[in-house]
């Protein structure tokens, strides 16, 4: 700052002084230095904002709020060392037609990544695959253009559709994954489709220990995907 006043003194002191104008370039200056001071003290870092956004699958249907996948997977992150917040946005019965449709008011500002679900019902509905991966193509593309980092949840087609159809449906996440560069788990269920000892009378929804199973499954994408946002962060703080 003294420096500064040096440099610019020579050329306010000939004239006759308007210290008034004296005053505000001091003011300019010392507000400066002071913007200058707090960015380099703003903490960097803080809790990984994580959204879970999908259907029933997420939500935790017929569980309890603890025992949901995005509570489970949170706890568990957190034991490994990991400080993250994951919000649930998970709603039972969405295709991926109507979770495209509430989007906007389900990943709020500051959101820093996403567990993107969804697709399940829309393969017992039997929807036209075609729709399927315009849909979730519209919502990865809204979450890139956020620079919002994306782990993609795969589901797999029921057979009874027939060959064809599976095909076309089990394609869309690999596809959008590969195209979009996102972080992919190939299957949303592993481990515990059709093991009724790990979901519900239905058949269909995890039970508590189904959901651990799948945490503990797709725990090491949920790190790559952090790895991801941590990155990111860094590369903001070079930029300052």
């Amino acid at each position: 700052m003294k420096r500064l006043l040096m440099d610019h003194w020579p050329r306010l002191t000939p004239a006759p002084v308007a210290w008034h104008v004296v005053a505000a370039f001091l003011a300019v200056n010392l507000a400066l230095l002071g913007f200058s001071m707090s960015l380099a003290a703003a903490p960097v870092g803080g809790p990984i904002r994580i959204v879970a956004f999908g259907d029933s699958l997420t939500a935790g249907y017929m569980l309890p709020a603890r025992d949901a996948f995005p509570a489970q997977l949170e706890r568990a992150l957190k034991a490994k060392g990991y400080e993250v917040e994951i919000a649930n946005a998970g709603v039972s019965g969405d295709t991926s037609g109507t979770g495209l449709a509430r989007f906007d008011w389900s990943i709020p500002d500051g959101t820093e990544a996403v567990i993107l679900e969804l697709g399940a019902n829309d393969a017992l509905r039997g929807i036209d695959p075609a729709l399927t991966k315009r849909n979730l193509e519209v919502i990865v593309g809204k979450l890139v253009a956020r620079n919002i980092d994306v782990l993609l949840a795969g589901i797999s087609s029921p057979e009874n559709w027939g060959g064809d159809y599976a095909d076309a449906f089990n394609a869309i996440y690999t596809d959008l994954a590969v195209q979009h560069g996102l972080v992919l788990y190939p299957f949303f269920l592993d481990g515990v489709a059709l093991k009724a000892a790990f979901n519900q009378g239905d058949g269909l929804h995890p039970t508590t220990e189904g959901v651990s199973i799948i945490v503990e499954r797709i725990l090491p994408k949920a790190e790559e995907l952090i790895a991801r946002v941590m990155a990111r962060r860094a590369s903001a703080v070079e930029k300052l």
